[in-house]
C-alpha cells in the first residue's frame, strides 16, 4: 500500500495526520477518538468499581473480571481493535498469561455483507467486464469476517471460484483506529508501569500485522508462495490463485467444496493419526525449511477433508523469516530435541531484540537450561509446547530479554494448532516428528 497524496506537492495538508502508510482526516480522528475515549472511560470506571467490590467480597472472579471486560470493550470498539487484541493475545513473550488467555477468546464475528452491497462492490471493481468474467455469482456470502466476505462464483471457463471481497471503507475505518491506537501506545509508553517494556516495538508490529491483512496484493502473493512451498508436503491443499481476475480489493481463487468446521470430529479413526502428522509436518516445513510461515492457522483457516487431505486458507498474515533467524529457530528446536539446554539459552539470547538495563543473563541461562532438561525425553502425552513456550516467555520477561517478533509469531503459529493436533492424536510426539525436518532445515536435503 502506498501513501495517499494529501496535497499537490505530495505533502500532507493541515487537515490530515499520517498513520503508518495512510493519511487520516483530523476531524474524523478527533470524533472517533472522543467516542473511543468515552466508551473506554465508562468501561474503566465501571470495571474498577465492580472489581473493587469483588475483591472486598474475596470473590475469585476479581482476578479475571478486568480481562473479561477488556475483551468486551475491544469487541465493542470494532474490527481494528478486535484484530489487534487477537494478535496481542499471542504475544505471550510480553503480555501476562492470564490476559493472553482472555484475549485469545476475542471473536471476529460480524454480519455478512448484504447481497445488494456485494453486487454493487463487485460492479465497482470490475465494471462492464463483471458478467464476462463471472457469468454466475451467488451474492450471498459463504463466509464472512471483519475485513472481507467470500462469494461463490463461476468464471468464464466454467470453473467454480471463490471471490474474497474486501468490505467497503474498511481501509478508512482501520487506519483511523490504528492512528488512535498508536497515539494511545505513545502515552502508555511514558507511564512508569511500562518502563522497560518495548511498547512502541510491540505496537508497531501489531499495527503492521493488522494493516497487512488489508493488502490483498500481498495476500495474493503469499497464497501463491504458500501453495508452491506446500507442494513438498503430501496431502496438503492450498487453493490455486487465479491471478488474471484478482484485483486490489478482490482475490479470486479455486473454490474447494466440502469445507466443514466440524469435519475433524467426523474423521475415521484410522485417518486421525495420519492427518495429525500431515498437519504437524506442514507447519514444521514452513518453520524449519521454508522460513515462510502462515501465522493464522485457527480452525477457520485450517480444514480437514474425509480423504485425509488438509486445506490451508487465507495466507494474508504470513511472516518471512530472515535466513539468519530461520537457522537460529531451527537450531533451537534441534538442540531442544537433543536436550542441550545451555545452547538453547544462548540461542534465545542471541536472537533477542533487546535487553532491559537490569537483565540477568546468568539467571536466564540457568533456568532456560533447566527448562529444556526437564522437557527432554518426556513421554509424548506429557510434553506440551504451549506449557514449554509459556514458561520460556515468562523467563524472558523475568530476566529482562525481549524476544524478536520475527521469531515470536512463527512460534505462535505452532502453538495455535497444538490443541487441534492433540485432539487428532493425543500420542503424537512433537519432538520426534520434528527431527527429520529439523535435520533438513539445518543441513539441507540429505
Amino acid at each position: 500500500m502506498s501513501p495517499e497524496p494529501a496535497a499537490a506537492e505530495g505533502a500532507p495538508g493541515p487537515d490530515v495526520v499520517r498513520s503508518g502508510q495512510k493519511t487520516v482526516g483530523t476531524a474524523r480522528l478527533l470524533w472517533r477518538g472522543a467516542a473511543i475515549g468515552a466508551l473506554a472511560g465508562w468501561y474503566l470506571v465501571s470495571t474498577a468499581a465492580t472489581t473493587a467490590i469483588l475483591a472486598l467480597r474475596r470473590s475469585p472472579e476479581a482476578r479475571d473480571y478486568p480481562a473479561r471486560r477488556l475483551v468486551a470493550l475491544l469487541e465493542r470498539l470494532g474490527p481494528a481493535f478486535i484484530k489487534a487484541g487477537q494478535i496481542l493475545g499471542t504475544r505471550r513473550d510480553e503480555v501476562p498469561r492470564r490476559l493472553c488467555d482472555h484475549l485469545s477468546r476475542l471473536q471476529d464475528d460480524v454480519a455478512p455483507m448484504a447481497p445488494e452491497r456485494a453486487r454493487r462492490e463487485l460492479a465497482a471493481i470490475y465494471g462492464v467486464r463483471l458478467e464476462a468474467l463471472f457469468p454466475r455469482i451467488d451474492y450471498q456470502p459463504v463466509a464472512s469476517g471483519s475485513v472481507a466476505c467470500v462469494l461463490a462464483a463461476q468464471d468464464a471457463d466454467g470453473r467454480k471460484v471463490a471471490i474474497k471481497l474486501q468490505r467497503p471503507d474498511i481501509h478508512r475505518i482501520m487506519e483511523t483506529d490504528l492512528a488512535i491506537m498508536t497515539g494511545m501506545g505513545r502515552l502508555m509508553a511514558r507511564l512508569p508501569y511500562f518502563r522497560g517494556v518495548p511498547v512502541q516495538d510491540v505496537l508497531d508490529h501489531l499495527c503492521a500485522a493488522v494493516r497487512v491483512q488489508l493488502d490483498f496484493a500481498h495476500e495474493a502473493d503469499c497464497l501463491e508462495r504458500l501453495r508452491t512451498n506446500m507442494e513438498a508436503v503430501p496431502r496438503v491443499w492450498v487453493p490455486d490463485l487465479h491471478r488474471a481476475p484478482t484485483r486490489p480489493r478482490a482475490i479470486v481463487m479455486e473454490y474447494i467444496d466440502g469445507l466443514d468446521v466440524d469435519a475433524m470430529a467426523k474423521l475415521r479413526p484410522a485417518l486421525r493419526k495420519r492427518v495429525a502428522e500431515t498437519t504437524l509436518n506442514a507447519v514444521y516445513h514452513m518453520l524449519f525449511v521454508d522460513g515462510f510461515v502462515h501465522c493464522d492457522l485457527h480452525p477457520g483457516n485450517l480444514y480437514f477433508l474425509p480423504n485425509g487431505q488438509i486445506v490451508v486458507l487465507d495466507a494474508g498474515f504470513s511472516i518471512v523469516m530472515s535466513e539468519r533467524m530461520r537457522r537460529l529457530f531451527t537450531e533451537f528446536f534441534l538442540e531442544m530435541s537433543l536436550g542441550r539446554g545451555k545452547r538453547c539459552a544462548e540461542i534465545v539470547i542471541e536472537s533477542a531484540s533487546g535487553q532491559r538495563p537490569d537483565a540477568d543473563l546468568a539467571a536466564f541461562r540457568h533456568h532456560m537450561a533447566d527448562l529444556v532438561h526437564r522437557n527432554h525425553g518426556l513421554p509424548a502425552r506429557a510434553f506440551s509446547l504451549i506449557a514449554f513456550a509459556t514458561e520460556m516467555f515468562e523467563l524472558q520477561r523475568r530476566y529482562g530479554l525481549h524476544a524478536a517478533t520475527e521469531l515470536v509469531f512463527p512460534l505462535l503459529s505452532l502453538l495455535v494448532i497444538e490443541g487441534t493436533i492433540r485432539e487428532l492424536d493425543p500420542d503424537i510426539d512433537f519432538q520426534e516428528t520434528a527431527k527429520p525436518i529439523l535435520t533438513r532445515g539445518a543441513f539441507g536435503a540429505l
